[in-house]
């Protein structure tokens, strides 16, 4: 009898624990999952930062190449991006990759939750991204990229045709997408959750992409199918529809340029190029861009003859000490424009505004001056080329007006639009040949893509207008055609890295990639 009772508790005892073992095991995960840290997000919390991280990326590219490359700015210190002394260029490869990730678990969250919208969204961001870098770079890994999940360590790189027939394939199925399911876009800080504004970015960057491959492949049929059916197709018809980040009153999102170090804004300044072109037009856009010399005494705006700029690509020493006027007594920073106020760093102007300034990643101006010149070369048959054209010019001025006056900066703004004489002048003026009409469209879209990331140079590379020389102190004999890839590609992706290089050509700034045709 005894011996029955003590096996009966054993029985019992050795349910228990069973079942409490059984227990904790079913409800461990739960138990052990941190809240603060989850596995998975929702698309709405990835695309702030994803918006963030790729303006950003372009703006500070801008600044510091963009902008100098394109002779819109030079350095009176630190010369050396001045006088193309580029090495391996880390970014915009690495923030890029890294942020691509967040895109492709944006795909893959609101694919499976059948939220197009958001899905649209990603693959204009993914677009824009991979556009920037191939047009940097050249070839890139994308097949095969985002894929270490997959046991993908080591990405091939694809040629950049490959690369561009996908982000036209993205941007067209973005177009599909948007506007085809009905979830809010949360967290949509460029366009704050309206969608058509997404689709008219998605079609705007298709003829973007399209024009940068003509040279290499005919675009007429894309472009056309673009521009004569804006129902299905809707690109930017104003700057209202501007692909432009607003940036914020508070810390930590005020404009890229507003906290920087009164030394570091006042290395760039600006370039004699562009001072002659502008002050050559009459273009009142030289009061936008940039800010009369200490010595005028002008104050906040000036006279043309209170702006006077620096030769890009000096040595250091004759940078710092240069004299617009040739007399050495003359010479140095109090003698040379800065960059303008709207653009200003808090330490540098009481004017400082930290929400005049926007990250452009794309504009109704640029469009235009795409459009122009797609009329004029026979691409498309919609519209007319001096409309466009002058469509794109008066964009900018409007657009600089506006930009001016949300800045407090009033007395600028008023003197910012042109005299009515401005378009009938030679040098403006929609007459002559084809070839000096394309010259007219390519020089006045450089003017409009000033701070624009590195879009200026992109298609100056395309154009090869307006006419840019390196400086006398330049390292090279030739501008720039290329960004040299990262070191820890070259060491971590050796392989792959080299076969790109063999089939791309030499890693090095004056490579030109695919659509660069000589």
């Amino acid at each position: 009898m005894k011996v029955i009772k003590k096996q009966l508790v054993s029985a019992l005892t050795l349910l228990l624990i069973v079942g409490l073992v059984s227990s904790c095991d079913k409800d461990f995960e739960e138990v052990n999952s941190n809240p603060n840290s989850p596995e998975t997000v929702s698309s709405s919390l990835l695309l702030p930062n994803i918006i963030r991280n790729a303006a950003n990326e372009i703006v500070g590219k801008g600044w510091g190449i963009g902008n100098v490359v394109m002779q819109y700015t030079s350095k009176i210190q630190f010369t050396n991006e001045d006088r193309y002394n580029w090495g391996p260029e880390g970014d915009p490869y690495s923030v890029f990759y890294n942020t691509l990730r967040d895109v492709n678990n944006m795909v893959l969250i609101s694919g499976e939750a059948g939220e197009n919208n958001y899905v649209g969204v990603a693959l204009v961001m993914k677009s824009l991204m991979y556009a920037f870098m191939t047009d940097a770079y050249g070839d890139l890994p994308y097949t095969e990229a985002i894929g270490a999940k997959d046991g993908i360590n080591y990405p091939k790189f694809d040629r950049q045709d490959i690369i561009y027939d996908g982000i036209l394939r993205d941007l067209e199925q973005a177009n599909q997408l948007l506007g085809s399911s009905s979830e809010g876009l949360e967290g949509d800080i460029l366009f704050q959750g309206d969608i058509l504004k997404w689709k008219k970015l998605a079609n705007s960057l298709r003829l973007r992409a399209l024009m940068r491959i003509s040279d290499r492949e005919n675009p007429s049929s894309g472009m056309q199918a673009i521009v004569s059916n804006p129902q299905q197709f809707p690109v930017f018809e104003g700057n209202e529809d501007n692909a432009a980040l607003q940036y914020l009153q508070d810390v930590p999102n005020q404009h890229y340029l507003f906290t920087t170090r009164s030394g570091s804004f006042d290395e760039y300044r600006l370039s004699t190029t562009i001072e002659g072109y502008l002050k050559d037009m009459e273009d009142p856009r030289l009061f936008a861009y940039y800010q009369p010399t200490n010595d005028s005494g002008a104050g906040i705006i000036g006279a043309p003859e209170d702006y006077a700029g620096v030769p890009n690509g000096l040595a250091d020493e004759n940078a710092y000490g240069y004299s617009p006027s040739g007399d050495p007594n003359k010479g140095g920073s109090n003698f040379i424009s800065r960059v303008g106020l709207l653009f200003s760093c808090l330490a540098c102007s009481e004017y400082a505004s930290p929400v005049g300034f926007q990250t452009v990643l794309m504009s109704y101006s640029e469009l235009q001056f795409l459009l122009a010149e797609a009329r004029e070369r026979g691409f498309i048959s919609v519209g007319d080329a001096g409309t466009y054209y002058e469509n794109g010019i008066q964009a900018s001025f409007d657009y600089y007006e506006d930009r001016l006056r949300v800045a407090n900066l009033g007395e600028i703004a008023d003197a910012v639009q042109p005299a009515p004489a401005y378009y009938s002048q030679g040098t403006v003026a929609y007459t002559g040949s084809q070839e000096e009409k394309l010259e007219k469209i390519g020089t006045q879209k450089w003017i409009a893509l000033f701070f624009n990331g590195l879009e200026g140079w992109f298609d100056w590379r395309r154009t090869g207008i307006p006419e840019i020389e390196p400086g006398p102190a330049a390292y090279i004999e030739t501008v720039p055609v290329r960004f040299m890839y990262p070191t820890g590609v070259q060491a971590l992706n050796k392989e792959n890295y080299e076969q790109a290089v063999s089939v791309q050509g030499q890693d090095r700034i004056t490579t030109r990639v695919w659509w660069d045709v000589e």
